[in-house]
């Protein structure tokens, strides 16, 4: 009979840096690491690797993130003798160009391919679809929603035999409006936030289609005119981009209440700073795991009506959602939000953590992934 330890488990995706797949990724590896078996992860390194070792796993330096047909394939050939050195017993995608490779060196190897579906993906023409096609190829196909999965069955007709959905999940501990303790006031005083206006949080990459410009023009239509914006997020190369969103406040006179804060390693303390969280995605997002990590820390929490954030909010009961791109119905959400008494704040709250943690634990995302393997492995 074999021993837990006999199995091996390598995941892929391009590199690891900041990012809700990222975070996925590692805690994964300390699901997997957790049975016994060994967790092995390649991509090119990032500021998590040491998050990966930390979670008992052992990351494999490779530049996977290449759309180079010819670089794909010598990185098949890589992965094909990496999965037999570390006698690699499945292998787990998590973007489309590692995929490629990925899928090429399980068939090789005859070995177990999963892959789990993170994004909405844009779908613009056949050469698009068939790129995205590979997230859909896997002996078993996770989807992060039911969004995501309905976008699976529609545009690659996976048979239900072969998909699963596995919502994404938030750590109860880590996420715990109880435990940060000085950690907050430490926080205010690094970004230098004014005593006593009222904060709202946009937690996102600073790229177009997550919404800074939406919310932005929102801070202009507030009745709370003193309610300030943090934009938290990293520009990661875009500084075109962020410098289009100062001069744009800048333009409607609210550049004074537009902060920067840049990534952030202490996001429970970070969510605790704010009155309001808002999701103001243009796009819809397939997961969007700052709406739950705000919901766990009792936040009131402000969603764009689209996507998973149909599933992961529960409108008028654990936050709300607004039309998409819609910069008025926004500011009138932050307003009426602002506007609640405490009680019903505190009311509210609780009810989004309690919603977050009957369904979107962190436990029970690496229990579904690991039971995906388990199907196949036996």
């Amino acid at each position: 009979m074999r021993k837990p330890s006999d199995y091996a488990i390598l995941q892929v995706l391009p590199r690891l840096e900041t990012g809700g797949v990222e975070q996925v990724v590692v805690e994964l590896t300390e699901a997997i690491a957790r049975t016994g078996a060994r967790a092995l992860v390649a991509s090119l390194s990032g500021r998590l690797v040491p998050a990966i070792e930390r979670a008992g796993g052992m990351h494999i330096a490779l530049d996977l993130e290449t759309r180079n047909p010819l670089r794909m394939s010598w990185n098949g050939d890589q992965l094909a003798r990496l999965i037999k050195t570390h006698r690699v017993s499945l292998v787990h995608a998590h973007s489309r160009a590692p995929a490629f490779a990925a899928r090429a060196a399980a068939r090789r190897r005859a070995i177990p391919f999963v892959t789990t579906y993170h994004g909405a993906y844009g779908d613009s023409g056949p050469l698009k679809r068939r790129y995205n096609a590979v997230m859909a190829s896997g002996d078993r196909v996770i989807a992060v929603s039911h969004y995501i999965a309905g976008l699976v069955r529609e545009r690659h007709g996976v048979a239900e035999n072969r998909l699963r959905v596995v919502p994404g999940g938030v750590d109860p501990a880590r996420f715990d409006p109880d435990t940060v303790n000085g950690r907050v006031e430490r926080l205010a005083r690094n970004w230098r936030l004014p005593d006593g206006a009222p904060t709202i949080m946009l937690p996102a990459r600073l790229t177009s289609w997550k919404g800074q410009a939406v919310l932005i023009e929102a801070l202009t239509r507030l009745r709370h005119r003193d309610a300030i914006a943090i934009l938290v997020g990293g520009a990661q190369g875009r500084d075109s981009y962020m410098k289009s969103l100062a001069e744009a406040a800048k333009r409607r006179g609210v550049s004074s209440r537009v902060l920067f804060a840049g990534d952030c390693a202490d996001m429970p303390a970070a969510y605790m700073l704010a009155d309001v969280v808002v999701n103001a995605s243009t796009d819809p997002e397939a997961f969007g795991r700052t709406i739950v990590e705000a919901q766990a820390m009792r936040r009131l929490v402000i969603a764009t009506d689209h996507g998973a954030a149909r599933e992961t909010i529960l409108d008028g009961e654990t936050g709300w959602r607004v039309k998409p791109g819609d910069a008025a119905a926004l500011a009138a959400a932050i307003d009426a939000a602002l506007d609640m008494p405490i009680d019903a704040r505190i009311a509210m709250g609780a009810a989004a953590r309690d919603f977050v943690a009957e369904h979107y634990s962190i436990a029970a995302m690496q229990a579904g992934n690991l039971a995906v393997y388990h199907e196949l492995l036996g």
